[in-house]
């Protein structure tokens, strides 16, 4: 299931139907002294009632630093004529819209972003990872992956085209706490692209005296 932070007043309608359409939602108030979840795919903010509100500014800022997850804005009306487009939102929509049609656009942010669908199924070329299943394939031949091979293989797809160190992917991966070195990467690595790479198929990419990403190779 995937996970949507709701920062806004008057936005219970909103929360409502993302439940309903399946997606886990946090739903905090502006000005709310509780912490909000540190992961989220997707970060929906009404701007109309929380564009000063701590966590929806902290947000707003990653957008424009490429550090975040998808930023969709509900604006009123009044507000379209001096939308910033400097802000990188990823979409927006004036609030008077029905709520289907800000579930539409986050289902549209997720598959733009991570190109998982409404089934929790990711396809990138060949490879097709079904994430409620825990299942994998490669032109439709199954593969056996360790848990820590998939864990690894769906962060870099679910992040294609980035690159992302040693050291990043341990953290993301195995944990901050985890306290072995950047050979443990290279030698899970190594055993994926032994499962799902072929002459025909190449999807992790080593970026020289960086790291690794993931990219759909022809």
């Amino acid at each position: 299931m995937r996970n949507v932070l709701l920062i806004g007043d008057d936005s219970a309608a909103f929360a409502a139907a993302l439940a309903d359409d399946g997606f886990v939602v946090a739903h905090r108030l502006p000005g709310a002294g509780d912490t909000p979840p540190a992961e989220c795919d997707v970060v929906v903010i009404d701007l109309a009632s929380a564009a000063e509100d701590p966590a929806a500014r902290h947000w707003l800022e990653a957008a424009q630093r490429g550090d975040s997850p998808p930023v969709i804005a509900i604006v009123s009306r009044e507000q379209l004529a001096n939308l910033d487009p400097a802000r990188d939102l990823e979409d927006f929509l004036v609030s008077t819209a029905p709520a289907q049609e800000l579930c539409a656009r986050v289902r549209q942010a997720i598959w733009k972003r991570h190109r998982v669908d409404s089934r929790n199924v990711l396809k990138c070329g060949d490879l097709v990872m079904d994430f409620a299943g825990y299942t994998v394939h490669v032109a439709g031949r199954p593969v056996e992956l360790t848990f820590k091979e998939y864990e690894l293989l769906r962060f870099l797809a679910t992040n294609r085209d980035r690159v992302f160190t040693r050291e990043a992917l341990l953290n993301k991966v195995w944990g901050y706490d985890f306290y072995g070195g950047g050979r443990t990467v290279d030698v899970h690595i190594r055993r994926l692209r032994a499962k799902i790479e072929d002459r025909h198929h190449a999807f992790i990419e080593t970026v020289r005296n960086v790291g690794y990403r993931f990219r759909v190779i022809s």
